[in-house]
């Protein structure tokens, strides 16, 4: 993972695409060794051993826990949350004024169509994310050198299943249609499966994109209206705060025996991871399926608009930020990630309580 020079390089960006938009199937080396703990005494590490219990006494059933007779109206759904959308896309609808806009020409019913098109990609997104997460647990099992930690991981590779077959449910049955996954997010996932070492497989999955889901599933269950969607996401949520706690726990211990030179490149990699994350919310395959031949005029505005047209991505990073602080990872050396987190005006997070000691409060009643 190579750190860019300009963050805000539309061209830089664009270079990450899907060669097959069609694809099914995606093959990634995995360069880890896989490891066999011989010593197989139980609690050796006691929060990680308690995590472990919780997590054996909260599978639910999405089959049985949900109510799929529901019926979903997309244009309904859209139109519920259209008051963020208005927000979000406000330096497009500026954008429509200008002369020669690829957007000069669009009436209500685009926008409508936009708004419809964009929750459906962003679902999209979910149920990609959790079947990377289902293949990056699926890989902390076999590389963890603790016992605790493989019995937990291997709870939420059951957990990751469950996630992907109610996303993918949704998508199939209640919205029709989907998204192939963005480049971005594919590029990070082929990060994390690819390295060699089993904490940056953690720092990936577990702190970086499982912390943003964990925020975007809980920005949208507060958002929709949607009986179904919001009980989806509420048991997802539930699972979540325990996947990115156990990041938290596991990743304390292993820097503080870290040398200077291999936190910062920890440091760069989850600021790579972010760019990343962000870059998705571009919605490259939105404007491709709407005809804009050229996004860039698009992506540009959005990263170059106003604050308050960007604070749903910014409150993306409202569980990273402090989770990286936790970990020691912020301040760092010379605080090098604090500075970049500056740039891209997410550091007023980092005093929000970390995950580990939050995920509790997530817990179904």
């Amino acid at each position: 993972m190579a750190l860019v020079d300009d963050p805000n390089d539309i061209d830089s960006i664009l270079l990450a695409t899907n060669t097959d938009r069609n694809a099914t199937i995606a093959t990634v080396t995995n360069n880890a060794d896989t490891i066999f703990k011989w010593d197989y005494e139980k609690g050796a590490r006691p929060r990680l051993n308690k995590l472990y219990e919780k997590a054996k006494g909260a599978m639910w059933d999405g089959e049985k826990d949900l109510d799929w007779s529901i019926d979903v109206d997309l244009e309904e759904m859209a139109d519920h949350l259209k008051v963020v959308g208005e927000i979000q896309n406000k330096p497009l609808h500026d954008l429509s004024l200008e002369p020669g806009s690829p957007l000069a020409n669009w009436g209500e019913a685009e926008w409508n169509t936009l708004a419809q098109e964009s929750l459906v990609w962003q679902m999209s997104q979910f149920l990609h994310g959790e079947q990377g997460a289902l293949v990056a647990t699926a890989k902390i099992v076999e590389t963890v050198p603790w016992i605790d930690a493989k019995y937990y991981a291997a709870t939420q590779v059951m957990d990751e299943a469950r996630h992907v077959e109610v996303f993918a449910k949704y998508l199939d049955t209640k919205l029709g249609d989907h998204y192939p996954i963005n480049p971005h997010l594919q590029h990070l996932l082929d990060d994390v499966i690819e390295d060699t070492r089993w904490d940056m497989t953690y720092l990936g999955m577990q702190i970086m994109i499982e912390g943003l889901a964990l925020a975007a599933f809980g920005f949208l269950h507060q958002m929709t209206e949607e009986p179904l969607l919001k009980k989806l996401l509420r048991y997802v949520m539930s699972d979540e705060a325990r996947h990115v706690a156990f990041g938290v726990l596991s990743l304390q211990e292993v820097y503080q025996d870290m040398t200077q030179a291999e936190i910062r490149e920890r440091q760069e990699f989850a600021f790579e991871a972010a760019l990343r994350m962000r870059d998705r919310f571009l919605r490259q395959e939105v404007w491709h399926k709407m005809g804009i031949d050229d996004p860039r005029p698009l992506m540009s505005a959005m990263l170059n608009g106003p604050p308050e047209t960007k604070e749903f991505q910014r409150l993306l990073f409202s569980k990273i930020v402090p989770n990286c602080r936790k970990l020691g990872l912020i301040d760092a050396g010379d605080a090098w990630l604090r500075t970049k987190f500056e740039e891209i005006g997410v550091i007023e997070f980092e005093h929000l309580e970390s995950t580990d000691d939050e995920f509790g409060e997530f817990a179904l009643a």
